[in-house]
């Protein structure tokens, strides 16, 4: 399928490993000139793989800006930097953040600070920072990664869960503003996907439950209906239709790729 996005200029989030990278990777694929903003560590390897991808607009710029979503002032710079190297902000990709997992008892108040200081504010200041361009071109796509949890809580994930409760209702409230500029803006929820990040949830839930690793990643699998994780280019697949005018009526949207676990309406 053609989706249209050869020149686009995207800027993705967390974007050096898992579902970021996965979502550069298939922008890339479409011809996206493509920035990635994450931590220093992977991320300069993470672009060089980008750029070895091979792209129907092989002179697409790929960059990378070492991040911390925690600081204001590093968003001002990967947003003036998008625009100094790739000329335009046409897609935001959201898809940065980390959680402490535990026993909700002996989860210190830092645990969901932190949480909440990543993803929830990151995500809005990163849109707060590219939305007033995209609404002067009226036209821009933003897709923030979300989380299952948001919709379906676990007792040891409750930071990662109550930080994607608040970005669903962000997305959704958010998308009613940037509509009428033409500005469409969607939320992924994926369950349990096989990253590094998912090895590290286990590996806390195991020890919140004093439970051996091996049991607490076989008991993952075994609560999802298809029996297996989610995918990263599985989401990455989604994001890039979310961000192609194949889907130009879907804004304000929650889509959950999670293995069939989430059961309510």
């Amino acid at each position: 399928m053609n989706l249209d996005l050869a020149g686009k200029k995207a800027i993705v989030t967390g974007g050096s490993s898992g579902i970021g990278y996965s979502c550069a990777a298939a922008l890339r694929v479409e011809g996206v000139g493509v920035l990635l903003a994450a931590l220093p560590d992977g991320l300069e390897v993470a672009a060089g793989r980008l750029r070895e991808l091979p792209s129907p607009a092989p002179a697409a710029e790929v960059a990378a800006v070492p991040c911390d979503l925690r600081l204001p002032d590093d968003i001002e710079r990967v947003v003036h930097t998008a625009l100094e190297r790739l000329g335009a902000i046409d897609i935001l990709i959201n898809c940065a953040g980390a959680a402490q997992a535990g026993s909700f008892l002996n989860l210190p108040d830092g645990a969901f600070l932190d949480a909440w200081t990543l993803k929830l504010l990151g995500y809005i200041r990163m849109v707060r920072a590219v939305a007033p361009l995209m609404i002067k071109r009226r036209d821009g796509r933003i897709v923030n990664i979300v989380g299952a949890s948001g919709r379906s809580p676990s007792p040891t994930l409750l930071p990662v869960g109550t930080t994607n409760a608040a970005l669903l209702n962000f997305t959704r409230g958010i998308a009613r503003e940037l509509a009428p500029y033409n500005v469409r803006i969607n939320a992924i929820s994926p369950g349990p996907t096989a990253t590094p990040r998912a090895e590290q949830l286990a590996q806390q839930t195991a020890e919140a439950r004093g439970i051996p690793l091996a049991e607490a990643r076989a008991e993952m699998a075994q609560s999802l209906p298809l029996g297996r994780m989610v995918e990263p280019n599985e989401v990455a697949a989604m994001a890039v239709m979310l961000v192609s005018d194949r889907c130009a009526s879907i804004t304000g949207t929650e889509i959950l790729i999670d293995a069939g676990s989430t059961s309510a309406l």
